[in-house]
């Protein structure tokens, strides 16, 4: 629902480019985290405008990943302007001075190469995969949409990409069966003004009333050397590629200096009880969510452990109990999200039904599951699986330049280390049963939310319908319910 999180699966593709050792995972929590931590070979260099670049030579086939992380998202936005950061990734393959519009896609194919964008709270980046005699090009490209986007934006193409988001909001949230359960989510556990209260999307009336002179100040804040981060993974020469960046790169001027802060973190008083309707529902979903932390906070770790702890395969807790034992879901999902800010997180828990099953025997058996961590520690056991797949999922991740420049970009985008990930990892390796314990009574706590979706007219079908609630379905009035 929100940020995804960076591939954390590698695999050993050359012993030049990755250097890997993975002992096998001893029970004991304390003589786990003797365990050798993977590692990737990088170089890193800044040049004089502000732009950094990581380069990473792996010669096991002729083919580089080009990756151009621009540290902005959603979170940048301000209510009123909301979903800029994405409408800027789709205006930035709307040409630049010496690309036409359309070319950089048609340029990319004829190589029998791949390209996209994505956008998320916290970036955005751009990525070229292509033929490793292809990286000057592909460098090219993206050096002139950073230099001179802003020669080819007018009104015309503005109004032409506005409409293909707009478009691809309704495709994705307005005319998906409880597509609208995210952005409910967001507002509901972060208040009006906190940068983590909208969705990426933004809202129809803030795309609608986007100005040019909106998306030339947004380009000319967000998308300066100063603020990006270009990785190149694959088939190249180090030397080569340097001499590529700073030819291409190092003319482009450098951009203002970006002010950034700290949300808030952010608790909830009291438990919210909502309920979505949808039309075309055919069965009803369940959804438990809390406020937490994220990106860099000391109880990450212990957070993310125990969600994998709760659903990872048919012998974790929720699992087991749901989709196995009572046979009340088909399935059952737990994780923490986290934000690039240390102060904001979510932890989720989403629950498909079976047909005919009761949400409110769901909530009580996910309560009495969280109510039984809390009370006592996990197993050493059920610990150690965790680890150990996160341990292998880690090593096979990093068998493609693509996931290879998501981990590193993301590292040192966020944390000024491109092998942040690998430090993490050393920090599972610490967690114990108690650090579990602590976490689960420290944030899964009575302020969360509770959020019923079922088939309109359906409102029998909610969890625990007694209870006071209220109907945040889109297109009509809020209201309360229950009894």
């Amino acid at each position: 629902m929100v940020r995804i999180p960076v591939s954390r699966s590698l695999r050993r593709a050359t012993a030049a480019a990755l250097a890997i050792a993975l002992p096998a995972l001893p029970l004991g929590a304390q003589a786990a985290s003797a365990i050798d931590v993977p590692t990737i070979k990088y170089e890193r260099f800044v040049l004089p405008n502000g732009l950094v670049a990581i380069l990473n030579e792996n010669h096991a086939s002729p083919v580089v990943t080009v990756s151009i992380w621009y540290h902005v998202g959603s979170r940048n936005e301000v209510p009123g302007k909301t979903g800029l950061a994405h409408l800027f990734e789709h205006m930035m393959f709307e040409g630049s001075q010496n690309v036409a519009p359309g070319q950089h896609r048609t340029m990319i194919q004829s190589m029998g190469g791949a390209f996209n964008g994505n956008t998320y709270e916290d970036r955005t980046t751009y990525y070229d995969v292509v033929p490793s005699n292809e990286l000057e090009t592909a460098l090219w490209m993206e050096s002139d949409r950073m230099a001179t986007l802003l020669t080819r934006v007018d009104q015309a193409r503005l109004d032409a990409q506005r409409e293909i988001v707009k478009n691809e909001r309704r495709v994705r949230v307005d005319n998906v069966t409880f597509g609208a359960a995210n952005e409910i989510t967001l507002a509901q556990l972060y208040p009006p003004g906190h940068p983590y209260n909208w969705i990426l999307f933004g809202s129809m009336a803030d795309l609608s009333a986007a100005s040019l002179d909106d998306v030339k100040s947004f380009f000319r804040t967000y998308y300066t050397p100063n603020n990006a981060t270009v990785v190149i993974s694959g088939d190249f020469k180090p030397a080569e590629a340097r001499q590529m960046v700073h030819r291409y790169f190092g003319p482009i001027a450098r951009g203002p200096a970006i002010a950034r802060s700290t949300p808030p973190q952010i608790t909830l008083s009291a438990e919210k009880r909502l309920v979505l309707e949808d039309a075309r529902a055919r069965l009803p979903q369940l959804r438990f969510a809390w406020p937490t932390i994220g990106n860099g906070h000391a109880d990450l770790v212990a957070l993310q452990i125990l969600g994998t702890a709760l659903t990872l395969d048919r012998t974790a807790r929720l699992t087991k109990l749901l989709v196995y034992d009572r046979q009340l879901a088909t399935s059952v999902n737990a994780a923490n999200f986290d934000f690039e800010s240390p102060n904001n997180g979510i932890f989720q828990i989403a629950v498909t039904p079976r047909p005919n099953a009761s949400l409110t025997e769901i909530e009580r058996v996910v309560d009495s599951v969280i109510a039984s961590v809390k009370a006592s520690p996990l197993s050493v056991k059920e610990l150690q699986r965790v680890k150990s797949a996160d341990a292998v999922t880690t090593v096979t991740g990093l068998q493609t330049g693509f996931q290879r420049t998501e981990l590193l970009g993301q590292g040192e985008a966020f944390d000024k280390n491109p092998l942040s990930r690998f430090a993490v990892m050393t920090e599972f390796v610490k967690v114990t049963p108690a650090d579990v314990q602590r976490v689960a009574g420290r944030y899964l706590t009575e302020g969360r939310m509770v959020l019923s979706m079922v088939p309109a007219g359906k409102l029998d079908q909610i969890s625990k319908p007694d209870q006071p609630y209220t109907n945040v379905t889109p297109g009509r009035s809020t209201g309360a319910g229950g009894r």
